[in-house]
């Protein structure tokens, strides 16, 4: 049994390292998410969505200890819960980045709507 116990710690090692290489710049874009979402928290409308980048730098740092602890104790539940980890991060970034593009064609489309309707404004109209 105890041979298939060092089997089953080198197998995850063997999987968990390229993510445990990685771990440092994952840590890294970890604490600027943390640092901008505390930016954002200093105004008025950023308050209303600094927890979104504070959520991700913590899902991030959770990834990359989890990895990290993987590699070095061959814990399959802690490789597990690092990919369960990463998997919300970019679920959540896919859907923000979503959401902007959107937002970006509907004001796109405002200013093109707002340029066509302002070549008939005369402007005169507010100089009597």
């Amino acid at each position: 049994m105890e041979h298939n116990e060092n089997t089953n710690e080198k197998l995850v090692r063997e999987i968990s390292q390229p993510l445990e290489k990685a771990s440092g710049w994952i840590k890294f874009l970890a604490i600027l998410m943390l640092i901008y979402g505390g930016m954002m928290a200093l105004s008025i409308i950023g308050l209303i969505i600094a927890w979104l980048p504070i959520w991700l730098g913590v899902l991030l740092l959770k990834a990359s200890n989890k990895s990290r602890y993987a590699f070095l104790s061959g814990d399959k539940n802690s490789l597990i819960e690092a990919l369960l980890s990463l998997n919300n991060y970019f679920t959540i970034y896919a859907v923000m980045a979503i959401i902007g593009i959107c937002l970006g064609v509907v004001f796109v489309l405002i200013l093109l709507l707002t340029g066509f309707l302002a070549q008939g404004f005369d402007p005169e109209i507010f100089m009597y």
